[in-house]
């Protein structure tokens, strides 16, 4: 079903824009997501990016869903949320993300919110990742991604 469906998942945001990726275009990787992953990014559409966009205007998907062999590629955590259908990763123009980040924190559930390699300095730098799971067990975790000596390294709240 996935594979042929190219229709809307929520008001304004695709199939086609859920999974698209660039390095899986390059690397001739498929992206195409399960029925059961459709489900998960139904969800994440509908309760986090949805009322993101409802409230600041259009936004950037920078990753959404992540086949295992995409998310190796990339170099994605091997429990990442993003290859269930779970997660994505976005930015806004309307808004820094610093700022975006502190507004999902206040006004949506969430089971993960990063705000990953903000920089401290530009508004503009890092983006949001934002993740949703559907059986209400979202931990409403909130963590800051910086590199340290060219490592990833999670801090605890949105840092600024």
């Amino acid at each position: 079903m996935a594979e042929t469906y190219n229709g809307y998942l929520t008001k304004n945001f695709s199939y086609p824009e859920m999974i698209k990726s660039s390095t899986a275009d390059r690397l001739g990787i498929s992206n195409d997501a399960t029925r059961e992953h459709v489900i998960n990014l139904v969800n994440v559409c509908n309760f986090i990016l949805q009322p993101v966009r409802n409230e600041f205007g259009p936004i950037r998907i920078n990753s959404g869903y992540r086949s295992p062999a995409l998310n190796s590629k990339v170099g994605g955590s091997k429990t990442s949320q993003h290859c269930n259908g779970e997660a994505a990763d976005f930015e806004s123009s309307r808004i820094s993300n610093p700022d975006l980040a502190e507004w999902i924190a206040k006004y949506l559930d969430f089971d993960q919110l990063i705000l990953e390699f903000y920089d401290g300095v530009n508004p503009n730098s890092g983006w949001v990742h934002c993740s949703y799971k559907k059986d209400g067990t979202n931990r409403g975790i909130t963590l800051t991604a910086l590199r340290v000596k060219g490592k990833t390294t999670y801090k605890k709240g949105l840092l600024r």
